[in-house]
């Protein structure tokens, strides 16, 4: 699987978020490759789920072929636990 963490800029928060999302897939036993990027970047990706902010989730949902998912504490391993979950059951 391949996922992307995405912020504005695709430097400071996505690379948090990335490094929270590679935590949870390895404590789910997960084969899984996350990249961060920026939003511009992101929209001509081929990847399998989108992990970002709200805000850029809201712009991100029309452009992407794939489930975004919309993260507020990028840290809280629960938080993202639970999106790759809800990503999970639903593939």
């Amino acid at each position: 699987m391949k996922f992307l963490a995405v912020c504005g800029f695709g430097v400071g928060s996505s690379m948090i978020l990335k490094m929270t999302l590679e935590k949870v897939c390895r404590e789910r036993n997960l084969d899984c490759e996350v990249e961060n990027t920026d939003i511009s970047s992101a929209r001509g990706m081929n990847v399998d789920a989108v992990f970002t902010s709200q805000e850029l989730a809201d712009e991100l949902k029309g452009s992407m072929k794939c489930p975004v998912f919309p993260i507020k504490r990028y840290m809280d391993k629960e938080e993202v636990g639970k999106a790759l979950d809800e990503f999970l059951k639903n593939k």
